[in-house]
């Protein structure tokens, strides 16, 4: 089988010859990753986005922090700058992605439609708009959801085979809002970009970390194909296995926050293989994956070796019927 042809048999619950993965190099991967450049979504170090967003850097991550919104007041919406998808310059170096791949699988990345608000309105304004402006929050909601159906069918066009939006929905051990909250704002949303994924032939892939075991059966319910998760030991993978296991593919490396950063080479391996048990099925459900910040995130040289070895390992061994 080819790359390609192992994730999305993977992601359908098909049967794959071998464990599909995303892994640095030397390791390898399955996969390859396209996005419009400059992304309308980008996430500067430091400076100021398209938006009008100013981020800053705390000096250990890749990712920087907004500390200026643009849409502070909903006062200021007529003066919102919406960057164009449809510019011909963002889509120069995604024109011919289907033969640079290969037989890679294409994950292509969209616009969030969490996240990118309250890097607009801040996140105690995105959290009291649930209850104090819930139509404009809507509003805001839509013209990200109009910037991804015309990203969609551009990726589509150059023959992508996976959609991904990242929006993290959890705390350590919680939802960050109340389920009803985002099932009544935010689920119809999602409902329609999933949708607009498969019409266009495409899986869904969604990154979502902290606690999030609340929404996933509504995810999984409007069509969700894979969960990008980088945290699961604060939800316990037994219990992400047993709840979730069989209904969606989980795209993950070993926790993060936790036994990447604090567990012994050994450990690292260990775990690996407990994913591999609770979250994969015999036909698919669960492909290994890396942090792609590793010394942000604090992961030693040594224990990045671990996983992605134990990985490859996992992946070369008898698929089980």
């Amino acid at each position: 089988m080819t790359s390609r042809e192992l994730v999305l048999r993977t992601l359908r619950f098909e049967g794959a010859e071998r464990l599909p993965y995303d892994l640095p190099e030397p390791y390898g991967t399955d996969f390859c990753a396209i996005e419009m450049d400059p992304s309308p979504d980008a996430r500067p170090s430091a400076g100021r986005d398209e938006w009008g967003a100013v981020w800053v850097n705390t000096g250990h991550m890749q990712l920087g922090q907004v500390k200026q919104v643009p849409l502070a007041s909903w006062d200021d919406w007529a003066s919102l700058v919406v960057p164009d998808v449809d510019d011909p310059a963002r889509w120069a170096h995604v024109r011919g992605v289907r033969q640079r791949a290969g037989e890679k699988f294409i994950l292509a990345k969209g616009i969030s439609l969490y996240e990118r608000i309250h890097f607009l309105r801040g996140m105690d304004n995105t959290w009291a708009d649930i209850y104090d402006a819930p139509d404009r929050l809507r509003e805001l909601i839509a013209v990200l959801l109009a910037m991804n159906f015309r990203a969609i069918a551009g990726f589509s066009r150059e023959g992508a085979d996976g959609y991904l939006i990242p929006d993290d929905w959890g705390l350590q051990d919680t939802l960050m809002i109340s389920p009803r909250s985002w099932r009544e704002i935010w689920k119809p949303f999602y409902a329609r970009l999933f949708r607009a994924v498969h019409d266009a032939g495409m899986m869904m892939f969604l990154h979502s970390c902290g606690h999030i075991v609340e929404i996933l059966d509504d995810l999984i319910e409007i069509g969700l194909d894979a969960v990008h998760m980088d945290q699961q030991e604060n939800m316990g993978l037994e219990l992400l296995g047993r709840r979730f296991g069989g209904r969606l593919t989980f795209f993950s490396p070993v926790d993060i926050q936790k036994t990447m950063v604090l567990g012994s080479t050994d450990e690292i391996r260990a775990y690996c293989r407990q994913m591999a048990r609770h979250l994969g099925r015999p036909a698919g459900g669960f492909i290994p994956r890396w942090y792609s910040d590793p010394e942000g995130a604090g992961h030693r040289p040594e224990a990045l070796a671990a996983m992605c070895e134990e990985f490859l390992v996992l992946s070369r061994e008898p698929r089980p019927r």
